[in-house]
Protein backbone atom coordinates (compact mmCIF):
# COMPACT_ATOMS: atom_id res chain seq x y z
CA UNK A 1 0.00 0.00 0.00
CA UNK A 2 1.46 3.34 -1.22
CA UNK A 3 0.38 6.60 0.31
CA UNK A 4 1.20 10.45 -0.70
CA UNK A 5 3.02 10.37 2.56
CA UNK A 6 5.20 7.69 1.69
CA UNK A 7 5.28 3.32 1.70
CA UNK A 8 3.62 2.08 4.50
CA UNK A 9 5.95 0.80 7.51
CA UNK A 10 5.30 -2.77 8.13
CA UNK A 11 5.99 -4.36 11.67
CA UNK A 12 4.87 -7.12 13.96
CA UNK A 13 4.86 -7.53 17.61
CA UNK A 14 3.47 -9.67 20.76
CA UNK A 15 1.61 -9.57 23.16
CA UNK A 16 3.77 -11.54 25.64
CA UNK A 17 2.45 -13.37 28.17
CA UNK A 18 3.90 -15.83 30.94
CA UNK A 19 2.61 -17.51 34.37
CA UNK A 20 2.96 -15.56 37.26
CA UNK A 21 5.06 -17.50 40.00
CA UNK A 22 3.32 -18.54 42.82
CA UNK A 23 -0.15 -18.15 41.42
CA UNK A 24 0.06 -19.31 37.78
CA UNK A 25 -2.19 -16.48 36.46
CA UNK A 26 -1.27 -14.75 33.37
CA UNK A 27 0.95 -11.95 33.33
CA UNK A 28 1.56 -9.64 30.12
CA UNK A 29 5.29 -8.37 29.35
CA UNK A 30 5.41 -4.52 28.82
CA UNK A 31 8.60 -2.78 27.25
CA UNK A 32 9.54 0.41 28.14
CA UNK A 33 11.05 2.48 25.65
CA UNK A 34 13.49 5.39 26.82
CA UNK A 35 13.56 6.91 23.58
CA UNK A 36 9.55 7.69 23.57
CA UNK A 37 9.61 7.33 27.41
CA UNK A 38 6.25 4.94 26.78
CA UNK A 39 5.15 1.93 27.73
CA UNK A 40 4.39 -0.79 24.68
CA UNK A 41 4.35 -4.47 23.62
CA UNK A 42 7.32 -5.38 22.30
CA UNK A 43 7.20 -4.56 18.40
CA UNK A 44 9.49 -3.20 15.47
CA UNK A 45 9.87 -3.16 11.94
CA UNK A 46 10.27 -6.12 9.51
CA UNK A 47 13.42 -6.47 7.86
CA UNK A 48 12.73 -7.00 3.90
CA UNK A 49 11.21 -10.16 2.91
CA UNK A 50 10.79 -11.32 6.99
CA UNK A 51 7.89 -13.61 7.74
CA UNK A 52 5.46 -11.40 10.18
CA UNK A 53 5.44 -14.08 12.72
CA UNK A 54 9.04 -14.65 12.48
CA UNK A 55 10.02 -10.63 13.03
CA UNK A 56 7.17 -10.60 15.63
CA UNK A 57 8.99 -13.57 17.44
CA UNK A 58 12.50 -11.61 16.58
CA UNK A 59 11.66 -8.04 18.02
CA UNK A 60 10.24 -10.30 21.32
CA UNK A 61 13.75 -12.19 21.88
CA UNK A 62 15.69 -8.62 21.02
CA UNK A 63 13.67 -6.33 22.99
CA UNK A 64 12.97 -8.75 26.29
CA UNK A 65 15.45 -11.78 26.13
CA UNK A 66 12.67 -14.06 26.02
CA UNK A 67 12.08 -17.13 23.45
CA UNK A 68 7.95 -17.24 22.94
CA UNK A 69 5.96 -19.70 21.81
CA UNK A 70 3.20 -18.08 19.30
CA UNK A 71 -0.35 -18.10 19.70
CA UNK A 72 -3.85 -16.49 18.14
CA UNK A 73 -3.15 -13.58 15.57
CA UNK A 74 -4.42 -10.43 17.27
CA UNK A 75 -5.82 -7.59 14.99
CA UNK A 76 -4.09 -5.70 13.12
CA UNK A 77 -2.65 -2.21 14.38
CA UNK A 78 -2.57 1.04 12.02
CA UNK A 79 -1.53 4.57 12.77
CA UNK A 80 0.47 7.08 11.63
CA UNK A 81 4.29 7.63 12.29
CA UNK A 82 5.89 11.01 10.58
CA UNK A 83 3.61 11.28 8.13
CA UNK A 84 3.64 7.67 6.64
CA UNK A 85 1.14 4.85 7.83
CA UNK A 86 2.39 2.02 9.83
CA UNK A 87 1.00 -1.51 9.93
CA UNK A 88 1.49 -4.07 12.83
CA UNK A 89 0.74 -7.30 13.18
CA UNK A 90 0.52 -8.87 16.08
CA UNK A 91 0.14 -12.19 17.95
CA UNK A 92 -0.08 -14.03 21.33
CA UNK A 93 3.20 -15.20 22.52
CA UNK A 94 4.24 -17.23 25.78
CA UNK A 95 7.79 -16.91 27.23
CA UNK A 96 9.39 -19.91 27.41
CA UNK A 97 12.59 -19.16 28.45
CA UNK A 98 14.77 -16.16 28.76
CA UNK A 99 16.32 -13.27 30.66
CA UNK A 100 15.98 -9.19 30.38
CA UNK A 101 19.12 -7.17 29.53
CA UNK A 102 18.71 -3.27 29.04
CA UNK A 103 19.72 -1.86 26.32
CA UNK A 104 19.49 1.38 24.53
CA UNK A 105 15.84 0.71 22.61
CA UNK A 106 14.14 -1.40 26.06
CA UNK A 107 15.58 -0.11 29.66
CA UNK A 108 12.99 -2.02 31.34
CA UNK A 109 10.13 -4.64 31.05
CA UNK A 110 7.28 -4.91 33.58
CA UNK A 111 5.22 -8.07 34.22
CA UNK A 112 1.43 -7.59 35.09
CA UNK A 113 -1.83 -8.73 35.25
CA UNK A 114 -3.61 -8.17 31.98
CA UNK A 115 -5.66 -4.90 34.26
CA UNK A 116 -2.36 -3.66 35.42
CA UNK A 117 -1.03 -3.90 31.98
CA UNK A 118 -3.67 -2.26 30.37
CA UNK A 119 -4.20 0.48 32.99
CA UNK A 120 0.42 1.09 32.76
CA UNK A 121 -0.05 1.00 28.21
CA UNK A 122 0.93 4.56 27.36
CA UNK A 123 -1.43 4.42 23.97
CA UNK A 124 -4.47 3.43 23.52
CA UNK A 125 -4.18 1.23 20.33
CA UNK A 126 -1.66 -1.07 22.76
CA UNK A 127 -5.30 -1.24 25.21
CA UNK A 128 -7.14 -2.59 22.57
CA UNK A 129 -4.37 -5.55 21.99
CA UNK A 130 -5.13 -6.41 25.98
CA UNK A 131 -9.17 -5.95 25.23
CA UNK A 132 -8.67 -8.50 22.15
CA UNK A 133 -6.76 -11.38 23.42
CA UNK A 134 -8.16 -14.84 23.79
CA UNK A 135 -10.51 -15.65 27.06
CA UNK A 136 -8.47 -18.56 27.80
CA UNK A 137 -5.30 -17.00 27.56
CA UNK A 138 -3.99 -19.03 30.71
CA UNK A 139 -5.35 -22.42 29.87
CA UNK A 140 -3.61 -23.22 27.30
Amino acid sequence: MSTPGGATVHAAGCVLWRRAPGTGEPQLCLVHRPKYDDWSHPKGKLRPGEDPLAGALREVAEETGCTAVPGAELPTVRYPVNGRPKEVRYWTAQAVSGTFTPNDEVDRVQWLSPPAARARLTHPRDRALVDALPPDLGSV
